[in-house]
């Protein structure tokens, strides 16, 4: 796996820019793109645009965003918010 392998759904870590350290979920991936938010200071109405070289994998997953995402379903930035506090408690 490398670092274009980061799909939809995705926990990533930014590790370039104003937002370093950060944990964001990947919204959309577009070539060396991604477009990652976090449900607090970037909602998923304005999702933030990073080359996939300025973000770390942490290798999870969040199946259940990652389906709603894929079928245009509608996601609050609640449960992206919620999802990353509890990734970021267990970790």
């Amino acid at each position: 796996m490398n670092e274009y392998d980061i799909k939809v759904g995705s926990i990533v870590l930014s590790t370039q820019g104003r937002d370093k350290g950060n944990y964001f979920v990947v919204v959309n991936t577009e070539g060396d793109r991604v477009y990652i938010a976090d449900g607090g200071s970037r909602k998923l109405a304005s999702p933030k645009k990073k080359n996939v070289k300025h973000v770390s994998r942490s290798g999870v997953v969040l199946e259940t965003i990652a389906k709603k995402l894929e079928q245009g379903q509608k996601v609050f930035d609640s449960e992206v918010k919620s999802a990353l506090r509890q990734f970021i408690e267990n970790n």
